[in-house]
């Protein structure tokens, strides 16, 4: 089997998330943070044959970017990769059971109160300025008429503070992501849904990649 870009680069994302990674038997891939803050998941055009865990995925991908346009054969105990001039085995590690894996199935998401459309630019300039200025903290804030992306340190009060109107809405609300949990997100535009259970789903807009990203517990909405 060989692996494609596209996979490869979701696995990079991935390994941003978790550095490591249960391969489940089949064509979809999920991963979980190790403080089950995010939780992802995508399908892929391989169709995996077995289930095998990984502990080390960086590890794993820095050895495929070894060989030329390799081919992966898996066993029981790990995967024979080659190309035309060079063969690896690599091993699984012992058990899933020594890192957080995540469910089976996706999870059920509640009734979101907000959605907006956020465009590639808008997500781009909104985690450079979190960046750039050190914050730790974005805000999805709406005021009543506007949403606003606001990225700011709601524990300090002389904040700087960079903000991006992304929607309307006639609803009052502060929902609060840490910059760090929006950083291991890919690239892309993306659909957004918040609900006030303190969730949140990104869907990137044209695939099937989906992150559900924990809310901090300060995010208020008002009934």
């Amino acid at each position: 089997m060989k692996v494609s870009e596209r996979t490869t680069n979701l696995l990079k994302n991935y390994a941003n998330i978790n550095q490591s990674l249960e391969f489940r038997a089949g064509k979809v891939l999920r991963t979980v943070s190790p403080l089950n803050t995010i939780l992802a998941s995508v399908e892929i055009e391989e169709d995996f044959p077995q289930t095998f865990p990984i502990y080390e995925l960086g590890r794993f991908l820095g050895t495929l970017d070894l060989f030329n346009n390799p081919e992966l054969d898996f066993t029981d105990n790990g995967v024979s990769i080659t190309d035309d001039n060079h063969e690896a085995t690599y091993r699984y590690c012992g058990s899933s059971s020594m890192f957080q894996t995540p469910p089976e199935k996706d999870i059920t998401f509640p009734d979101a109160e907000i959605n907006f459309e956020l465009s590639q630019d808008q997500f781009r300039k909104t985690i450079n300025a979190a960046n750039t200025l050190g914050l730790p903290e974005v805000i999805v804030e709406g005021n009543g008429s506007d949403i606003q992306l606001v990225v700011s340190d709601t524990g300090n009060v002389s904040s700087d503070i960079f903000s991006t109107k992304v929607g309307a809405t006639d609803k009052t609300f502060r929902m609060i992501f840490k910059t760090e949990n929006l950083n291991k997100i890919m690239e892309g535009a993306y659909n957004v849904s918040l609900s006030s259970k303190r969730i949140s789903h990104f869907t990137r807009r044209g695939d099937s990649l989906q992150y559900w990203i924990a809310l901090e517990q300060n995010s208020t909405y008002e009934e």
